[in-house]
């Protein structure tokens, strides 16, 4: 694939970033931590090849407890577009003063859980129940997800990138946090 370059999306690579939200999510929408997110309206990280073709998309929303990853998307896994983008992510994160990266899996997705562990998140909370209930704003988000596993649960993981205390992490019920995958993570679609 060459070499990897991160840097903010720009007008001209919206039908690439859309093609892969798309492909990943079935369109452009997510449900996290009952949330329905237009990626479209997020600002976005592109990973881009060699040529300036769109190789990887991180769509993120910032506020004063992180950055949370809403949206991460390789066009090819395991090339390290997904670990350039959560690299330049937390970058961001540090830069801004925010205390954490934080993002939500389901509970399903074991290929994301190793991906994210291994860059140095940690699982801080779990939402039971937050699939199901993400149905409500999403009804194609599908019963049965990854390696046949029941999908219920979101899983919240963390990255700090400053320090001083870890915030509580919420855990169960309505509102607990929640996002999405790298290598396919969260409720797209």
């Amino acid at each position: 694939m060459g070499a990897i370059r991160v840097r903010a999306a720009r007008p001209g690579d919206r039908a690439s970033v859309d093609a892969l939200h798309e492909r990943e999510w079935g369109g452009p929408y997510v449900v996290a931590h009952d949330t329905r997110y237009d990626l479209r309206t997020l600002p976005t990280l592109v990973a881009v090849d060699g040529a300036g073709a769109v190789a990887g998309a991180l769509a993120h929303h910032a506020d004063g407890g992180g950055l949370e990853v809403v949206s991460l998307v390789a066009a090819v896994p395991g090339g390290g577009v997904g670990g350039a983008l959560l690299d330049a992510a937390a970058a961001l994160a540090r830069d801004a003063g925010l205390p954490r990266l934080w993002l939500i899996t389901t509970n399903d997705n074991l290929r994301a859980l190793r991906f994210y562990q291994r860059r140095g998140l940690r699982l801080v909370g779990v939402d039971a129940g937050a699939v199901d209930r993400a149905r409500r704003l999403k009804p194609g988000i599908p019963v049965v997800g990854a390696d046949g596993i029941p999908l219920h649960d979101e899983l919240i993981l963390e990255l700090r990138t400053a320090p001083g205390p870890a915030p509580v992490p919420r855990s169960g019920g309505e509102g607990a946090a929640r996002p999405e995958p790298a290598p396919g993570h969260g409720t797209g679609g």
